[in-house]
């Protein structure tokens, strides 16, 4: 080894040995028989979010939506919250990270319904288009991003 190659070496040591950053924490709130609730919570897992899942009965749950501006019409079978944020539903990881990063003035996001495709609700090649909303704190939702 020359001396250039010892300190592009030396210089790279430091990469290796800096932690890992820290897995943001996400809370899910679930029924305890549902299995793509599990589902989705082990793909925030392996997208790097450290995963709480806490098992409540139907009433809890929907009272825990209303209370966190979840309306009927936006619902789906859990809730999570991650960073003063919430999300409803079958929100792909990717959409999370976005929210996050731009940090938007509002409730959080939702994926109404189980759409066939969306992270835990996978069927093999089958994908039904799909739209994560924005919801904003008045209630009024769009479309945060699309998913074909």
């Amino acid at each position: 080894m020359d001396r250039r190659q010892f300190l592009l070496a030396a210089l790279g040591v430091p990469l290796f040995l800096r932690p890992a950053a820290a897995a943001m924490p996400l809370e899910v709130f679930k029924s305890p028989t549902c299995g793509c609730c599990a589902a989705w919570a082990a793909h925030m897992t392996r997208a790097g979010f450290a995963v709480t899942a806490k098992n409540v009965g139907q009433s809890v749950l929907w009272d825990l939506k209303a209370r966190s501006g979840i309306s009927p019409k936006l619902s789906s079978c859990h809730t999570a919250f991650v960073e003063g944020y919430v999300v409803e539903g079958h929100v792909p990881a990717d959409d999370v990270r976005r929210l996050l990063a731009e940090r938007p003035e509002a409730l959080g996001l939702a994926l109404p319904g189980m759409p066939i495709g969306s992270p835990g609700m996978e069927m093999g090649s089958r994908r039904d288009p799909f739209d994560t909303l924005l919801i904003r704190r008045d209630g009024a939702t769009e479309v945060f991003a699309h998913h074909a």
